[in-house]
């Protein structure tokens, strides 16, 4: 009786992840078919397979919405972003984890408490106008490693904690300075939480919208987000042209999530371990 307990409830729980899978995975497929078809077919938005295969329309979105100098324009953001972020929070995470107390933990609650609060986009603005970093790319990159640092050190610092302090003192025993500590031992333990932080970093500011919408004025420097919503602006009536468009916008992030998706639930509960 208890087995049988057991195998329905298993049963149960893998129809009801069947049931999630194809719920999410649904607009998915109706983008890809109906980014092959014309634009007659497409504007029905149906599940129906192409009378005639249109491979061409990913040739006219990548043409028409100037995607390639959007996609390096997403791909400079997010990288760089994720580099500033890793270094700085790394470091950050080692020095108040090794010493939580006075300044520094006022400084690691100060900086997790931007995880809660909300962004006020009229103060950033009038910020981000007297450094003159709007509408530029550095100021955009800044902006995307300023937003994200708080989580990140958040995780970072829950997984160095459960880094034992008897390597440290081991490693200064045998004669090494506190950087060549940090380099030399913590950061080759570090590459879990780093594997996760730049998957989650990079994800974020891949998919973000409304930060280059408000502080990006020139079309050049645009990501993929902004190329698509422009795109649609466009081409509103050719659904084929715009499903293309975005398979193309989701392909990156796709393809980053694909390769370090083991990393990120591994990452993310060592990480909150402790914090």
């Amino acid at each position: 009786m208890e087995n049988y307990k057991k195998l329905i409830k298993g049963l149960v729980g893998n129809l009801l992840a069947i049931l999630t899978s194809l719920i999410v995975m649904l607009p998915l497929v109706v983008l890809f078919i109906n980014s092959f078809k014309t634009s007659g077919e497409a504007n029905k938005m149906s599940l129906a397979l192409p009378e005639k295969w249109m491979f061409e329309n990913y040739a006219v979105v990548i043409e028409q919405g100037k995607l390639v100098s959007s996609f390096f324009n997403g791909l400079i953001y997010a990288t760089f972003s994720v580099i500033i972020i890793i270094i700085l929070v790394s470091a950050a995470s080692f020095v108040i984890s090794r010493n939580f107390k006075g300044i520094n933990k006022f400084v690691y609650y100060f900086i997790i408490a931007g995880i809660a609060m909300p962004i006020n986009n009229v103060a950033l603005m009038k910020v981000m106008q007297a450094l003159n970093l709007v509408n530029t790319r550095h100021g955009i990159i800044l902006l995307y490693a300023a937003i994200n640092i708080p989580l990140s050190l958040f995780l970072c610092y829950g997984f160095i904690g459960t880094i034992p302090r008897e390597i440290d003192e081991a490693a200064v025993i045998d004669g090494c300075t506190p950087i060549k500590l940090f380099i030399g031992i913590i950061v080759p333990l570090l590459k879990p939480i780093i594997s996760t932080l730049f998957v989650l970093n990079f994800m974020a500011v891949w998919n973000d919208f409304t930060m280059p919408l408000y502080y990006l004025n020139n079309s050049k420097q645009w990501p993929m987000t902004l190329a698509v919503y422009n795109f649609f602006g466009a081409f509103e009536n050719s659904w084929n042209l715009v499903s293309a468009d975005i398979i193309l916008t989701l392909l990156p992030v796709l393809l980053i999530f694909v390769i370090g998706q083991k990393y990120i639930v591994g990452g993310v509960s060592a990480g909150a371990v402790k914090g």
